[in-house]
């Protein structure tokens, strides 16, 4: 039966950590609402200098949460995000689900197609956007279901508008705001809403509380419906897993963005449950990070491998004390090994390679921080989770080290695609959760991604993982950063391209990596090409944008063929 299936990760647990945790998860505004009661004094963040209590937090919360209901937003009325980390990001999440309001969140650099989609698609009737972004968002108002623009100020986000939104040369100016009764102010409405909490008794931890949408990497994005419950269960692995981190007095260094599933998990609703001041930076910058590190000493990082890569290769990090981290957790991406083992040596504290997708709320895999771990793995299933590997052709589970497609189960999965029955029943089957990776588990319970099954190339009838070909890469002293990918090629069908980006003063040549690259790999995984870039495409996480270079590649191609049909 299934549930007497073997569990080999169960034994690896420490004992400090629960495999399983107590069912009796809450709505996520009402763990503010206690924290705010018992720590209300603390500092609940600092952004850029700027500092705001768990209380505070809490109030400003119940105002916007009650200004939504006097203006008619109901439970499960989705309401909008598309602001970057800041103080206004946190009150306005809390105080939609306060309203018992479903929250859709919205990158603040969407164009105005994206945007368009998105509010379509969720059917949004209202949005909070940076000043800035009004005209954007105010355009797209008339095509969809939009009644209400919640507009915040861009005095309070000047670092971030000066660095990232405009050249440093130019000073930024605040638009003029159209003059519509659908606009409002957020500082306006902290001053004349009352805090007054809302009667959540009728909503159940099952409810819908957040519509996460996905790259869209094939296809249009879809929005994924993960509930209270998914994301406080996953929330709660989070505290137990960092056993060695203290209630009320941990410092959060928070450049995930919190309209990612894994900031909001691992950076804003674990502060918020643990008490923990999140030291909130906007937008990652490796200079930036390292003055922050030095001014407010933030004990923990979650993060990806290019953050970690960048603080390494920073020419002045020798100048910079940053043993104040003790633990890591990265996500996104595959982390290399070199990479964990320089910033542990760099920092003193525990960098280790985690788990998860949007679907999952998002991590559902982690090496230990401080107990056994394996290197190159993504380690074992958390607390209240299982996951085992199938076949693609069956469907079975697969003998051990065998590869097959993972898939998994948990609390924490998400409660389907917003209306979408069809590529829910195709994800979802019998309460697992298929995640579309590749990979394996070994005899003590630990797994390892070898890569996505649309990312795996097939070269003349062998499959390649790039991940495999990327851990040698890594390896070369000349390479900050490297992505691998299968294009088309005549006779194999598919070969292997490499793109390179090469540390600060380093040079290599591709006679050089192909020498290098044969000493560790099987000759049909070593790329037939090398492309050097200054920089490679990235999501607003960090994660490199691999279909970004396969779309490229793929349109390159194309042109080239068709010179070719005019030449001929």
């Amino acid at each position: 039966m299934e549930e007497l299936r073997v569990k080999p990760w169960v034994s690896q647990y420490p004992e400090q950590i629960p495999t399983t945790l107590d069912d009796d998860f809450e709505l996520l505004p009402i763990y503010l609402k206690k924290t705010a009661l018992k720590y209300p004094n603390k500092k609940a963040l600092n952004f850029l200098g700027k500092e705001m209590t768990f209380n505070e937090i809490y109030i400003q919360s119940l105002r916007f949460a009650n200004y939504l209901r006097n203006l008619g937003i109901k439970k499960g009325d989705r309401v909008a995000i598309m602001l970057p980390n800041s103080p206004q990001a946190v009150i306005a999440y809390y105080g939609i689900l306060f309203a018992d309001a479903i929250i859709v969140q919205t990158n603040p650099l969407y164009t105005e197609r994206e945007l368009e989609y998105q509010m379509n698609d969720s059917g949004a009737v209202a949005i909070i956007c940076l000043d800035l972004l009004i005209n954007r968002v105010y355009s797209v108002k008339k095509a969809t279901n939009l009644q209400h623009i919640f507009v915040t100020g861009v005095r309070d986000y000047l670092p971030f508008v000066k660095k990232i939104l405009y050249p440093l040369s130019k000073q930024p100016k605040a638009p003029e705001i159209p003059s519509d009764h659908s606009i409002h102010q957020f500082n306006y409405i902290m001053q004349v809403s009352a805090p007054i909490e809302t009667d959540l008794s009728n909503t159940s931890i099952d409810d819908v509380a957040i519509l996460q949408y996905t790259g869209g990497t094939t296809g249009f994005p879809k929005g994924v419906m993960l509930t209270h419950k998914n994301l406080a269960s996953n929330t709660l692995m989070s505290e137990k897993w960092l056993y060695k981190s203290r209630k009320g007095q941990e410092k959060i260094l928070t450049v995930l963005p919190f309209f990612h599933v894994y900031g909001m998990t691992a950076c804003m609703n674990l502060s918020i449950m643990c008490a923990y001041e999140m030291i909130i930076i906007p937008k990652f910058d490796a200079s930036q990070m390292l003055e922050a590190i030095k001014k407010y000493r933030p004990t923990l990082f979650p993060g990806a491998p290019t953050m970690y890569i960048a603080l390494l290769n920073h020419p002045d990090l020798s100048k910079y004390d940053i043993s104040c981290i003790h633990s890591c957790l990265s996500g996104s991406a595959a982390l290399p090994v070199e990479v964990q083992e320089q910033f542990e040596k760099v920092t003193g504290g525990k960098l280790v390679e985690g788990y998860g997708l949007s679907e999952a709320s998002p991590i559902t895999h982690s090496n230990f921080l401080w107990d056994k771990r394996v290197s190159g793995s993504i380690g074992v299933p958390w607390p209240n989770t299982d996951a085992k590997i199938v076949s693609l052709e069956t469907g079975e589970e697969v003998p051990v080290r065998e590869i097959g497609e993972l898939i998994v189960s948990g609390p924490q999965v998400m409660k389907g695609y917003w209306n979408r029955p069809e590529e829910t029943a195709a994800t979802l089957k019998d309460g697992w959760l298929f995640t579309g990776d590749l990979g394996y588990m070994d005899e003590e319970g630990f797994f390892y991604i070898v890569d996505r099954k649309k990312d795996m190339i097939n070269a003349g009838g062998f499959n390649v993982y790039p991940r495999d070909v990327e851990e040698v890469l890594y390896e070369h002293e000349a390479v900050q950063e490297t992505v691998v990918i299968g294009i088309p090629d005549p006779y194999r069908g598919e070969t292997v391209k490499a793109f390179i980006v090469l540390k600060e003063g380093k040079f290599v040549t591709e006679a050089e990596l192909d020498e290098f690259s044969r000493k560790y790999l099987a000759a049909y995984k070593v790329p037939r090409h090398y492309e050097f870039r200054n920089e490679l495409p990235k999501t607003a996480i960090g994660k490199i944008l691999r279909r970004t270079l396969v779309e490229e590649e793929k349109q390159r191609n194309s042109e080239n063929e068709d010179t070719e049909e005019k030449l001929s």
